[in-house]
């Protein structure tokens, strides 16, 4: 069961009466999100690929009374993801929120990544991230309202060993994503971005060689070029979702184009 710093009850809170969609919503920190949004009131579409995954989630939530819908979805298909955002309004109502959640990591050398890791990193977290946010954004733009987030990396702006694939496509989302909150911001419609450093998330455990753990994270590895986490601790899912509740609130209703850095100051602030 996922835990959060806050608590209420369906129906009440600052997102009440809100539909939020979030894509990649049985992972770490997708899930995190379904349940941030759900606490503050409002009702979630979380759709993932992981049917089995997503359908206990929906239950731990429904048990709670908190109203998370699951919606199967395979976000490289352009076809599936306009089906299931038009399902989405049909049964919940319009779209107000969307956080952009789905990825995948596939590691190597930038020299030696097969085709496949290539193309499947860009699939799910470029292509996935273009079909999901034309069909939600462009409904946003007709009602003149709506706020977005993606969840981007540090990695997109910081060079890493062995996940240049990886960066390489969150840098793309981040761009695309602020480049289309420039478009539709004369249509009160607001995307930002959050970019999570080391997470408690099985992507993170990944990276991780054998006799390694949390620590050799929160130290760094110098021949690696990681200077480590200066806050000497590793985010838990429930850090990201908190900073993306707070984007996707009124309280960042000035708030657009901007990338929310959540990393422990890993990045040193650049």
């Amino acid at each position: 069961m996922i835990t959060l710093h806050a608590t209420a009850q369906a129906g009440t809170g600052e997102f009440a009466g809100r539909i939020a969609v979030v894509t990649g919503a049985a992972g770490g920190i997708g899930a995190a999100t379904v349940r941030a949004l759900a606490v503050r009131g409002a009702t979630v579409a979380a759709l993932d690929n992981d049917t089995a995954a997503l359908e206990q989630l929906a239950k731990e939530h429904d048990a709670d009374g908190f109203p998370v819908v699951p919606f199967p979805l395979d976000v490289t298909s352009s076809a599936d993801v306009a089906s299931v955002v038009t399902e989405v309004e049909r049964s919940l109502g319009p779209i107000d929120q969307l956080v952009n959640a789905a990825g995948i990591l596939r590691l190597g050398p930038g020299c030696a990544l097969s085709d496949r890791d290539w193309t499947d990193t860009f699939a799910v977290n470029v292509h996935g991230l273009f079909f999901v946010s034309r069909a939600v954004v462009g409904r946003m733009v007709e009602r003149r309202s709506g706020a977005v987030v993606t969840i981007a990396s540090n990695a997109a702006g910081t060079p890493r060993t062995g996940m240049s694939a990886y960066g390489a496509s969150k840098a793309a989302v981040a761009m695309f994503t602020k480049s289309l909150g420039l478009e539709v911001a004369r249509f009160g419609v607001r995307c930002n971005v959050v970019a999570p450093g080391s997470t408690d998330t099985p992507m993170l455990t990944a990276l991780w060689s054998e006799g390694q753990g949390p620590q050799s994270s929160i130290d760094g590895t110098p021949s690696e070029y990681r200077t480590g986490i200066p806050l000497g601790k590793i985010a838990t899912p429930e850090d990201v979702a908190d900073a993306t509740a707070f984007l996707l609130s009124d309280r960042a209703g000035h708030i657009t184009l901007q990338t929310l850095t959540v990393d422990g100051g890993a990045t040193l602030g650049v």
